[in-house]
């Protein structure tokens, strides 16, 4: 079985955030970038599927050469080889045909992406890169399972939790439950090693519009001032005249 994984390089949550130019571009400067969470989880269950089946696994990234220790990091968990298409992960619809491209070329069974990225939280390239190979595709995905050419995928669904059986080939978006948080892994020495001599190869990009653009980036409002009260019918009052929500 081939997996391909897809890996977003994001900005680690604990990063300061500012922009530049009038705040139409993200300043990258001081921020740590890591391996998307949601596409970690995918990663760490690609792996289970390397060692207890023999899969081999890939993963690909979008973007420029900035993201290639990203990719490294990837490969010091274990996977086999890394490709990069080179070109800026500028929207959705743009990156989801550059890995259709890739996972077309490479006849794989199984793609493995994140549910959504945690920058731009858009959700969307999965369903596309399933469309655009002709694949199964299954979200929000919590468990998976393969036995031949046919797997077992457990989704998030509201209220509960939804078991589908589906053939390859299949797209999933993972997510938080794919694998346990505790499974996640930390490459050690000897995997870092291994990396350095993995393939890690360039493709130059489809051609792919962009359907959207940025136009400006806002941070989110301050919280404003808290308001003490001293009674209940003051609290009525406030709820009822100002929020306004009673």
């Amino acid at each position: 079985m081939k997996i391909l994984v897809c890996i977003s390089h994001v900005p680690d949550t604990t990063s300061k955030i500012n922009f530049t130019d009038g705040d139409t571009k993200f300043d990258t400067n001081g921020v740590q970038f890591v391996i998307n969470p949601n596409d970690e989880f995918g990663l760490t269950r690609a792996m289970w599927f390397k060692e207890k089946q023999g899969a081999t696994v890939h993963v690909v990234n979008v973007g420029g050469a900035e993201t290639e220790p990203t990719l490294r990091k990837a490969l010091a968990i274990g996977a086999d080889e890394a490709i990069r298409v080179n070109t800026p992960a500028t929207d959705g619809f743009s990156v989801a045909k550059q890995l259709a491209n890739v996972a077309k070329e490479g006849d794989y069974d199984l793609v493995i992406g994140g549910r959504e990225s945690i920058d731009y939280n858009g959700g969307m390239v999965p369903g596309m890169v399933a469309k655009l190979i002709g694949a199964n595709f299954v979200n929000t995905c919590i468990g998976l399972e393969m036995e031949g050419d046919t797997a077992t995928a457990i989704r998030e669904i509201d209220g509960g939790k939804e078991t589908l059986k589906t053939s390859l080939p299949l797209v999933i978006g993972g997510q938080k439950g794919l694998v346990e948080e505790s499974d996640l892994r930390i490459p050690n020495m000897r995997g870092i090693m291994q990396a350095r001599t993995k393939p890690l190869n360039v493709k130059d990009p489809v051609d792919a519009n962009a359907e959207t653009n940025t136009v400006a980036f806002q941070k989110p409002a301050p919280k404003g001032a808290v308001k003490l009260v001293d009674s209940v019918d003051e609290l009525i009052n406030l709820l009822h005249n100002e929020a306004k929500v009673i």
